[in-house]
């Protein structure tokens, strides 16, 4: 795991008591992502949500250093609803504001959300009988402190023979929609994909959760 961050570190005891202090709705998830407030639900977090008005689809992507990508896209995100939350809340409000960023890389390229069936089907090709990674990058904002802690973290994903018919019974559904790499992991794992995943699933659905839990107590502590 990649990281920067600032304010002090604590011990683990400190974090855990830290998480366990946060109040009800007291994380802004800034994403419009299902898969990530699912995530977030599950893991217990209360939230609300505020997207930013970032279309990171658009973004030029940097094959060089995915990591340094994917978390200065999720410090924007973060930045645009701290701005918007300031409006938002006259005063108080949620404390932290939690962004993300998912990424696939292969080949060297950096491969983000599909923008049509056309290219879903493609990116999803590019990946039969063959391994990627999924890169996403997290950026945990106190907005009391202003303080900040940015991440990343990378799984390897191996994905196996997949039938043309297959492949393009999937683009045509649409179930690609909002996806980097024009897939999601759990999904299509259900679905029967033969997928393979070194290291944690949660990071290729776009929310690691055992570094956000963390990560929200270590942010702000004294």
């Amino acid at each position: 795991m990649r990281c920067a961050h600032g304010g002090e570190r604590v011990s683990t005891a400190d974090v855990a008591d830290s998480v366990d202090a946060i109040h009800v709705a007291d994380v802004i998830l800034a994403s419009g992502s299902p898969r990530r407030r699912e995530l977030l639900t599950a893991a217990g977090v209360p939230f609300i949500i505020m997207v930013p008005a970032i279309d990171d689809a658009d973004a030029p992507a940097d094959g060089r250093d995915p990591e340094r990508f994917v978390m200065s896209l999720a410090w924007f995100k973060a930045r645009q609803v701290l701005a918007d939350a300031a409006t938002r809340f006259a005063s108080g409000g949620p404390r932290w504001i939690l962004a993300a960023d998912t990424m696939c890389v292969a080949g060297g390229a950096v491969i983000g959300k599909p923008h049509d069936a056309l290219e879903a089907e493609r990116m999803v090709r590019s990946f039969v009988g063959d391994a990627h990674d999924v890169v996403t990058g997290i950026c945990v904002l106190d907005r009391r402190s202003g303080d900040r802690r940015i991440f990343a973290d990378t799984a390897r994903v191996e994905l196996g023979e997949l039938s043309d018919a297959a492949i393009a019974d999937y683009a045509a559904s649409g179930a690609w929609r909002g996806k980097a790499g024009g897939y999601n992991y759990a999904e299509r794992l259900a679905a029967g994909w033969p997928l393979r995943c070194a290291g944690d699933p949660e990071t290729v659905m776009g929310l690691p959760t055992r570094l956000i839990l963390p990560a929200l107590g270590i942010a702000g502590a004294l």
